[in-house]
C-alpha cells in the first residue's frame, strides 16, 4: 500500500504505469493483485481514468487498456524529444541510401501523426509533412503500427462507431473486418504496404521500431512513385528500412526488434 500523502493520485499513476508495461488489456483483479490495492479502489480509479480518456474499458471482456489520452501524452513526449531527434539522422541516411523519401510516424488513437519527414532530392512533396495527421487505416505507417498491437488493443481503438474514410477512392478497408484481414497480412509479410490510397500514383512501405517491451514505438515509412520502383526492388528497400528501425530501437531503448507479433 502507498504511504503517500496523496495516495489516490499516486495509485492512479501506478495503474497507468502498470497498464503501460502490459502487452495488452488486463482485468481489474490482475491490476489490484499486482499493485496490492483493494479491488474497490482499483475500480474507482479506473472509472475516473476511463471518464478522462486515459483508460479504455472493454466491457464484454472485462479488461482495461490504455486510452487515447494516454497515447496523446506519449506523443507529446515523442514530439518534443527522443524519437524525432534520434530518428531524423537515421531517416536522412536512409533517404541518401535509397533515393526515395522517408518519414517517421506514431499512432495516436485512430490516426497516425508524422514526426519526421526527409524528402529525397528531386522528389515531390507528400501529404506526410511533420505534424500532419492521417487516418491510420489508410496509411502504411498506421497499418504497420496496428499490426504490432495486441488484437484487443486494436479492437479498443475501434470500439465506437466505425468510419473508414478514403482520400482517393481506392481504400480497400471499409470495415473492421477488412482492417483485421489487412493487419493479418502485414503480420505475415513483416511489413505494411499502401498503394494509391493516400496520394494517387504513390506507394509506401512501412516497418515498425519497437520499445524495450516489444511495443510498437514508431514506424519508418518509405514513399515512392509507384511506376518508378518495381516490386522486385522492394526487398532491397525493406532490408534498409529494417536496419534503420532496429538501429532506432537500439538508440532509444538498447534493443532492436521489428518483426511483428503474431495474431490480430
Amino acid at each position: 500500500m502507498s504511504s503517500s500523502k496523496v495516495p489516490a493520485a499516486e495509485n492512479t499513476l501506478r495503474i497507468l504505469q502498470y497498464l503501460a508495461t502490459r502487452r495488452g488489456p488486463v482485468g481489474a483483479g490482475a491490476i489490484a493483485a499486482a499493485l496490492e490495492l483493494p479491488r474497490s479502489s482499483v475500480y474507482h480509479l479506473l472509472a475516473v481514468l476511463e471518464r478522462n480518456g486515459f483508460v479504455l474499458h472493454l466491457v464484454e471482456e472485462k479488461l482495461y487498456g490504455l486510452g487515447v489520452s494516454a497515447f496523446e501524452l506519449s506523443y507529446a513526449f515523442e514530439r518534443q524529444e527522443p524519437l524525432a531527434r534520434l530518428g531524423r539522422p537515421l531517416l536522412a541516411s536512409l533517404v541518401d541510401r535509397l533515393g526515395e523519401s522517408a518519414h517517421l510516424g506514431v499512432l495516436q488513437g485512430q490516426d497516425v501523426v508524422y514526426l519526421v519527414e526527409e524528402r529525397a532530392r528531386y522528389r515531390p512533396s507528400l501529404a506526410t509533412d511533420v505534424g500532419v495527421r492521417l487516418p491510420a487505416h489508410l496509411t502504411a505507417t498506421g497499418r504497420a503500427l496496428m499490426a504490432a498491437l495486441p488484437p484487443a488493443q486494436v479492437r479498443a481503438l475501434y470500439a465506437g462507431p466505425q468510419t473508414f474514410p478514403t482520400r482517393t477512392g481506392k481504400n480497400p478497408i471499409t470495415s473492421y473486418g477488412a482492417l483485421k484481414e489487412t493487419l493479418g497480412q502485414v503480420q505475415r509479410l513483416g511489413y505494411a504496404l499502401e498503394q494509391d490510397e493516400v496520394t494517387e500514383d504513390f506507394s509506401s512501405l512501412a516497418v515498425v521500431a519497437r520499445d524495450h517491451t516489444g511495443w510498437p514505438a514508431a514506424a519508418i515509412t518509405v514513399t515512392f512513385m509507384t511506376h518508378r520502383v518495381p516490386e522486385d526492388r522492394w526487398a532491397q528497400i525493406l532490408g534498409a528500412m529494417h536496419q534503420s528501425a532496429n538501429e532506432l530501437s537500439r538508440r532509444l531503448y538498447g534493443t532492436g526488434a521489428t518483426t511483428p507479433d503474431p495474431g490480430v
